[in-house]
């Protein structure tokens, strides 16, 4: 755009998708942002708001935190899901494709890299030093993480308090997610019918005017691409191609393995999980955990924190940890195929059949849900839910507190169900220290997450030799 060009001119270019962003530019920033997306979902959104948003300046605040709070009330990962969705509001079907797959694939590869690891060399004290040093960093990230979130979202008290609401509810009441976002967005939607200002979207108080992005400075602009606009025609056709993609091999391996075969349960239950585990990553781990250890046993419990060490100190979504699942699966159950060889369709499998969806979703609601951006009730439900799941996030993120520094948890059994609470006596002295100076680091002297990953890495294989 010259500098003579009219704000009406602008905007009228911006609204046809001439936005000046080209295919290529934008498949090597979501590379640059798959690669710098560690720490879960919350670092992962973190990383995509500071260079979409703050630094390239592609959409604006509002923008992103609308799309955002939809792909909150989404099955599977939500920062993937956000990827697509901004992928698809710059570049149409493509962009969403490539944002989506780029998202995924570094951290496909490194954790494929790290279970061959695992089941090869995994009690060599060299891997379980690196292992021990980065789940206690993964702890200051995580901590980082949900500040950022907790930051851009809990922008005044009432957010604060849903939050906090949201928190008490999982934590000590052991309440259901769908609950708590169902009740969220109620509380939302009234709130923003009634015009109380607490509910608004958008940047919200306690920033400063320069620090919000406002979608008008931005090169999406506020106008509605044309291609973002319902099209019954265009939602048919690529609706039905996805669902052939994600259904079509678990119906083939049902019919030609039957369905007992390792790789059908696999493909089976990974994508009923894609259905039913709203909340993003955090919400899925306990869903996982709970049957891929105890109904199935296809890992024991500690494997299984050292599956979510690997989702969170790779990037990419902390989902991924599916994949190591899968992983063990078909390895301990490999039939006529050699161990690795069944490991790896296995991991490939539950890849595709968790992430396939999470494009149909976007690309089936998106269109719909983007014509109501200005939808003022619409738009506080969904803020509302926003500020619960910060309090969510904050309950997993004590869950691997618990489970990174301390060796015994005791289950004490309340009026709602149990509560797991540390056993003092065991905390892990080097763990703490070694996560307390990940936090200095982190908060302290704003070291990026690479580097103290990388430190804590070295310093916790360094113990375990020596030690």
């Amino acid at each position: 755009m010259t500098a003579s060009a009219s704000p009406v001119a602008a905007a009228e270019t911006r609204a046809g998708g001439d936005h000046g962003i080209s295919l290529g530019e934008a498949t090597r920033v979501w590379a640059r942002i798959a690669s710098l997306s560690f720490g879960g979902p919350a670092g992962q959104i973190a990383v995509m708001h500071r260079i979409l948003v703050e630094e390239k300046r592609w959409i604006g605040e509002e923008r992103f935190l609308h799309a955002l709070n939809y792909c909150m009330l989404l099955p599977g990962p939500e920062a993937q899901q956000l990827a697509i969705y901004i992928g698809w509001l710059l570049h149409k079907t493509r962009g969403g494709l490539i944002a989506g797959a780029l998202f995924v694939l570094p951290g496909f590869l490194a954790i494929l890299g790290l279970s061959y690891i695992y089941v090869l060399f995994g009690h060599v004290s060299l891997i379980e030093g690196l292992f021990f040093g980065l789940k206690a960093a993964v702890l200051a990230v995580v901590v980082q993480a949900v500040f950022r979130v907790g930051s851009r979202a809990l922008k005044n008290n009432v957010m604060r308090g849903i939050a906090a609401i949201a928190f008490v509810a999982i934590f000590f009441l052991n309440a259901p997610f769908p609950l708590i976002v169902l009740g969220a967005g109620v509380i939302g939607y009234l709130g923003g019918r009634s015009g109380i200002a607490q509910f608004k979207g958008g940047g919200g108080h306690g920033a400063a005017a320069g620090d919000v992005v406002h979608d008008r400075d931005t090169a999406l602009g506020e106008a509605l691409p044309e291609h973002a606009k319902p099209n019954l025609g265009w939602s048919l056709r690529i609706c039905s191609v996805l669902l052939l993609l994600w259904l079509g091999p678990v119906l083939a391996l049902f019919l030609t393995l039957g369905p007992d075969d390792v790789f059908t349960r696999i493909a089976t239950f990974f994508s009923q999980m894609a259905v039913v585990t709203f909340g993003g990553a955090y919400a899925v781990l306990a869903y996982v955990a709970q049957e891929a250890v105890g109904t199935f046993g296809w890992l024991r419990p500690g494997e299984m924190l050292d599956g979510l060490g690997m989702a969170e100190t790779t990037p990419g979504p902390l989902i991924m940890v599916t994949q190591f699942v899968g992983f063990l699966a078909a390895f301990r159950d490999a039939g006529p195929l050699s161990p690795l060889l069944a490991a790896t369709l296995g991991a490939i499998l539950t890849t595709w059949v968790t992430f396939v969806p999470c494009f149909l979703w976007i690309f089936a609601g998106a269109p719909f849900i983007e014509r109501l951006r200005g939808n003022r009730a619409l738009s506080s439900a969904l803020t509302a839910i926003t500020a619960a799941v910060v309090g969510v996030i904050l309950n997993l993120a004590i869950w691997f507190a618990i489970h990174t520094l301390f060796g015994h948890v005791k289950p004490v059994t309340t009026p709602t169900g149990t509560l797991d609470v540390p056993v003092l006596a065991s905390i892990n002295i080097p763990a703490a220290l070694l996560s307390i100076g990940a936090m200095i680091a982190v908060f302290r002297f704003k070291i990026g997450i690479l580097p103290v990953l990388g430190a804590c890495a070295a310093i916790g294989a360094a113990y375990i030799i020596l030690a």
